[in-house]
């Protein structure tokens, strides 16, 4: 193992946006296993340290890995593809629009049935996104694409929370 290797390489998995979250799990678990600073009490502090800086590094890549939009984004990064989100937050008309919608239907929301009505929409969106997420990286290559669609995820994670919020509002 390589402390600057990429998280696919560390996790022996393969570059691609379709993986196995039980997998993932299990060689995290493992890595962690080989490299826990208790391991390593009797080499000194060099060898603990270097021991915590590779968990540190494995939890670092467990992260990105396990979450499937923040997997998205890595592999548009890996691939010369930058989300740039701070810098590009240009998107197309129709997902403005539908945004637009979502918050005014939320700020109109009176009941919980009418808050979980658009939480609905949101995952199947949500849902469909992703799908075609992982159709533009594992069967098109399309990392550009890939990096507009990450973006417009990031907005639709966002707006969930702000419902999952609404919701717990109303539930009050």
């Amino acid at each position: 193992m390589k402390l600057d290797s990429d998280d696919f390489e560390l996790f022996d998995l393969p570059r691609r946006h379709a993986q196995d979250a039980s997998a993932i799990d299990a060689k995290w678990r493992a890595l962690l296993a080989q490299v826990h600073p208790d391991r390593f009490v009797s080499d000194g502090a060099a060898a603990q340290r270097l021991a915590l800086q590779w968990s540190v590094r494995i939890n670092e890549a467990y992260r990105r890995l396990k979450d499937p939009l923040q997997r998205a984004a890595y592999l548009c990064e890996l691939h010369g593809a930058p989300i740039a989100a701070e810098d590009n937050t240009a998107m197309p008309a129709a997902f403005l629009m539908q945004q637009m919608e979502w918050r005014e239907s939320l700020e109109a929301a009176q009941d919980l049935a009418q808050v979980d009505a658009l939480a609905t929409d949101v995952r199947a969106v949500r849902t469909r996104s992703l799908d075609e997420l992982r159709s533009s990286i594992d069967e098109r290559g399309d990392y550009a694409r890939a990096a507009q669609q990450v973006r417009s995820l990031m907005f639709v994670e966002r707006f969930s929370r702000d419902v999952d919020q609404r919701a717990e509002a109303l539930e009050q």
